[in-house]
């Protein structure tokens, strides 16, 4: 269920292991609603805007149609066109409607699927610095307890992707 969290505007999710997508243990998916102006819907300013606080390896595409995560990052989607419901926890997790402007991190081992989308649908998608060489888990047999190990073992982002260290990201995540 999501819960708006503390004034910020922003929605947190939590979702348990379902034997298959390990989820994340302890931190929360974030959804910031309308979060991009809209001269940042613009991919390069959004990257450069991502570099700006510590988010890099940006690439520009839209989600995958198969549940998936990373076990060795953590990940931000910046919606820059289009909309999609985007299936998050894995096939028993919950599925959320974003649109342009609208910004998503995802702690490290949360599931992520496009369920479907608008044919203009875009994101750029980036992660924290010295997180760029993510890996691509299915939840696959054999995955744990790799990938347990590998959730555990991610540092947090120094800085939120938007708004750098002071951001709503530094807090919630450290609380």
């Amino acid at each position: 269920m999501s819960e708006e969290t503390r004034g910020h505007g922003i929605h947190e999710y939590r979702f348990e292991d379902d034997g298959r997508i390990p989820n994340n243990p302890g931190l929360p998916l974030l959804v910031y609603p309308g979060a991009l102006e809209k001269s940042e819907r613009n991919p390069s300013r959004c990257k450069e805007k991502l570099a700006g606080n510590g988010w890099g390896g940006a690439w520009v595409n839209g989600v995958f149609p198969y549940h998936h995560y990373h076990s060795t990052s953590h990940e931000v989607l910046c919606v820059v066109g289009g909309s999609a419901s985007i299936a998050f926890g894995g096939p028993e997790g919950e599925v959320v409607e974003v649109e342009a402007g609208d910004v998503v991190v995802i702690p490290a081992g949360v599931g992520h699927k496009n369920g479907g989308s608008s044919g203009d649908f875009s994101v750029v998608g980036a992660y924290p610095n010295g997180q760029e060489s993510y890996d691509l888990r299915t939840g696959a047999e054999g995955e744990r307890p790799e990938v347990l190990e590998n959730i555990r073992n991610v540092t947090l982002p120094k800085a939120d992707p938007l708004h750098g260290r002071r951001g709503p990201l530094v807090e919630l995540w450290s609380a």
